[in-house]
């Protein structure tokens, strides 16, 4: 820390637990209690109940789960395969080149994610590629949405590598696509895997744009906390929430065994 004084670290953290336990500890707590309460007082749960959570895993709601996971990996796939590809063929394109490349790829997250979300349905409701009321427009509005993080990221392992590894590797009579494959990938899978990471959990909590587009049959499980919530099922809602923040967790820890799997196959 940069703080070196012991009154001062413990100023640090005493600020740092004033934060952020009313902040992010305080709310979730909260969440995970209204999970189980089945009536609610002005101070804490009457009664106590699981049957917010079984409705929760079961039923339509089971069903947006499932589409939310389907969906965050189709988009997550999408954004890591994209934002990976350009952000290594934008290392290597001129200055301005390179500049053209990043403002398009961060524009969609400059801008309210209802934006894309109702550009999405103008551009896809006709014309030769009709994706309104399909599953598909909704994937392609989450892989356009975090795409940018994907580029970002893996842009910045490119910053922390050494070039001189596949220059070297060229040198030595290596096609520019083994280089790729031998070199550069593997330098780069923290990277990418962190890329993968962020794409899903931010996938799988996306809204804003997810509410302007999806079809009856293609529900994501944010959507349907919404409109929970906004029927005046808070109780309900909090425990579909625990849901899909159990499910995110699932996802991102499967993406952590699986880089760790990679890793040791290359030993």
């Amino acid at each position: 820390m940069l703080v070196w004084s012991r009154s001062g670290r413990l100023f640090v953290w005493a600020l740092f637990a004033v934060v952020f336990v009313p902040v992010i500890l305080g709310p979730l707590a909260i969440l995970v209690v209204a999970a189980f309460a089945g009536d609610w007082n002005s101070v804490l749960p009457a009664t106590w109940t699981t049957a917010n959570f079984q409705e929760a895993t079961g039923g339509t709601n089971l069903d947006s789960l499932v589409v939310s996971i389907q969906t965050a990996l189709a988009a997550g796939l999408i954004a890591v395969v994209v934002g990976t590809w350009a952000a290594i063929a934008a290392r290597g394109a001129p200055r301005p080149v390179r500049r053209i490349t990043d403002a398009l790829l961060h524009l969609p997250v400059a801008v309210p994610s209802v934006v894309v979300g109702l550009g999405m349905l103008v551009a896809f409701s006709d014309g030769p590629l009709l994706l309104n009321g399909t599953k598909w427009i909704v994937i392609a509005a989450h892989a356009v949405l975090v795409v940018a993080f994907a580029y970002a990221t893996v842009s910045a392992g490119l910053d922390r590598t050494d070039r001189a590894f596949a220059d070297v590797a060229a040198s030595l009579g290596a096609s520019p696509l083994r280089v790729l494959l031998r070199i550069r990938l593997p330098m780069l899978l923290p990277s990418v895997s962190a890329a993968a990471s962020l794409s899903l959990a931010l996938s799988m909590g996306e809204v804003g744009a997810t509410v302007m587009i999806y079809p009856a049959d293609w529900r994501t499980l944010p959507v349907s906390v919404f409109t929970l919530t906004d029927r005046g099922k808070v109780l309900l809602g909090s425990a579909v929430t625990l849901t899909l923040l159990l499910a995110t967790l699932v996802l991102l820890i499967a993406v952590g065994m699986l880089k760790g799997r990679v890793e040791e196959s290359r030993k």
